[in-house]
């Protein structure tokens, strides 16, 4: 007895050292593999979101790749994102009539609709997989009814971005910024947002400093000058006084700051460890949620709770809403997608939407909105028994 506690104490040390497949091998190398280097096999054979990543590997030149692909440091929490999901499992039920969930898959994010609880997130530098960079997620965004929001340091002006919205207006989306102690800075970016019809600004603060990004300095050296970034508590009561706009903060990893969050009447918080780029061994956005869910679980009902990180399948998502997350926040999968321009995009979405409704429908979920945790079941340090 001795000897198997032993051995369920190394398990998680043994799965976290153990060769690392960046997508699962679901067949792609055998049907596609003799796709040439630099081109891109026909979009109808991309079959899921890893699919994307696997195409752009061999697309993209090493720099450009690796600039979406890196991680920080051993890129364990890169890995843990990813993994993480495998650790939960579903607890489906059966004989439930569930033929209308394909009606039955929209939410509300601060008030706004949108046709799925999914959303595209900000990512930086879209032109690096094509020439028409961020446009293609507007346009792609407001044809399948999601959420979409531009990173500040996007390829394109925030202008040229939201120029691509159609001129009715009836397309929301948010703008991502990082912000300092510039004021007079923060004050034009704040301008600018509200004037281009922005809905909410995405404060993101997982990054108040430098990351390590080991596999991404060999392409582009990091600065000799490190840099620390103000944000705190008394700074955001003041960045709320200088714009109308609500403020989201994104990167939250404790139930502490989600209290805290509350405490300062923050409209909504993005769970997220910056696609695992930032601090390695930070969390995964699943484990956050767990967290909550089981320290404070009332949270979820206090404020707005939205989650990224990891996310390449329907059962992701679903693991995610079964905590209480609202929305779940999909990034790299969409980088990659544009590779094939705003119909890889496009079809990305289509993807993850059509997922979505047949694993809800597999789980014995008649609508989305009724998911709770007693769909998922996990033990105490994360790992299923």
């Amino acid at each position: 007895m001795r000897s198997w506690a032993a051995f369920l104490a190394l398990l998680p040390v043994a799965l976290a050292t153990r060769p690392f497949l960046n997508e699962p091998d679901t067949g792609i190398e055998e049907v596609l593999g003799d796709t040439p280097e630099g081109t891109l096999p026909d979009l109808e054979n991309i079959v899921g979101l890893p699919d994307f990543d696997w195409a752009a590997r061999r697309y993209l030149n090493a720099s450009s790749y690796t600039y979406y692909r890196l991680g920080a440091a051993g890129e364990w929490s890169y890995r843990n994102n990813l993994e993480a999901y495998g650790r939960f499992r579903f607890r489906p039920r059966t004989m439930v009539d569930i033929r209308g969930i394909e009606s039955r898959l929209s939410t509300s994010i601060l008030g706004y609709n949108f046709s799925v609880p999914f959303y595209i997130s900000p990512c930086a530098r879209a032109g690096l997989a094509h020439p028409d960079a961020e446009v293609n997620f507007m346009k792609a965004a407001n044809e399948e009814g999601i959420l979409y929001i531009p990173s500040l340091y996007a390829t394109l002006s925030m202008e040229e971005i939201a120029a691509a919205k159609p001129e009715d207006g009836s397309q929301v989306h948010f703008q991502q910024l990082y912000l300092d102690s510039n004021d007079t800075a923060t004050q034009e970016l704040f301008s600018r947002a509200e004037k281009l019809d922005a809905k909410a600004i995405v404060f993101t603060i997982d990054s108040a400093a430098d990351g390590n990004r080991q596999r991404g300095n060999r392409y582009s050296p990091p600065s000799e000058e490190t840099e620390y970034v103000l944000s705190d508590w008394e700074y955001y009561a003041k960045i709320r006084e200088m714009t109308k706009l609500p403020i989201i903060l994104k990167g939250i990893q404790t139930v502490e700051d989600v209290r805290l969050a509350v405490q300062h009447e923050v409209p909504a918080v993005i769970l997220s460890n910056h696609g695992g780029r930032q601090l390695d061994s930070a969390p995964s956005p699943l484990e956050i949620a767990l967290e909550v869910y089981e320290e404070d679980p009332e949270l979820f009902e206090q404020i707005e709770i939205y989650a990224d990180g990891g996310v390449r399948y329907g059962a992701d998502v679903l693991k995610l809403l079964a905590l209480g997350v609202r929305a779940v926040g999909v990034g790299r999968p969409f980088m990659f997608a544009n590779a094939y321009g705003v119909e890889g995009v496009r079809h990305a979405i289509q993807l993850l939407k059509h997922e979505l409704a047949i694993d809800a429908g597999n789980l014995g979920l008649p609508d989305l909105k009724k998911i709770d945790a007693s769909y998922v079941k996990w033990n105490s340090n994360g790992w299923y028994t």
